[in-house]
């Protein structure tokens, strides 16, 4: 039987690391090829933080439905619910690795036009994504099978199959 693992702490902090080096390198190559930096806006933090909202509540109820009402969920719900989790955590981990680092990237310029409203606009959308980050994860624990123990052996929760 196929076991589904736990999502990976490291890489998470991987996906980061990525997104951050992305978003670090991206205002030295596009000024250097003579043109603008982008400009996030509010719009994808926007986007950001309802995705988290919608995830998050899934989570809930999710969480509902297994653990406190002890309802029972199809094997191809639970798949479903458990492909949400892992994406939103991988989503998260990289967006909010590349808005942080486009954030970072204009501290420097903080006085600049525009600078003060890039790093705001960055780290704001940063934010949001790391709470879908987290909303994943949640998701994703919220999709553990009720009595699973909490040991790392086989059979354990790290291995434990979704709902």
């Amino acid at each position: 039987m196929n076991r589904v693992r736990r999502t990976s702490g490291l890489l998470l902090l991987a996906l980061a690391g990525v997104g951050l080096v992305a978003g670090l390198v991206v205002r030295p190559l596009v000024e250097g090829a003579g043109h603008s930096a982008p400009r996030p806006g509010w719009a994808s933090a926007w986007v950001l933080g309802l995705a988290a909202g919608v995830v998050g509540m899934l989570a809930w109820s999710t969480w509902q439905s297994l653990h406190k009402h002890h309802q029972r969920m199809t094997s191809e719900h639970g798949l479903r619910m458990l492909a949400v989790a892992k994406s939103s955590a991988y989503v998260g981990a990289l967006v909010a690795g590349a808005y942080g680092g486009l954030a970072i990237s204009f501290l420097d310029a903080w006085e600049a036009p525009f600078g003060r409203e890039r790093v705001l606009h960055g780290g704001v959308a940063a934010g949001a994504a790391v709470l879908l980050l987290v909303a994943g994860l949640l998701l994703e624990q919220a999709c553990r099978l009720p009595g699973s123990d909490d040991e790392d052996g086989p059979g354990s929760q790290a291995d434990a199959t979704p709902a």
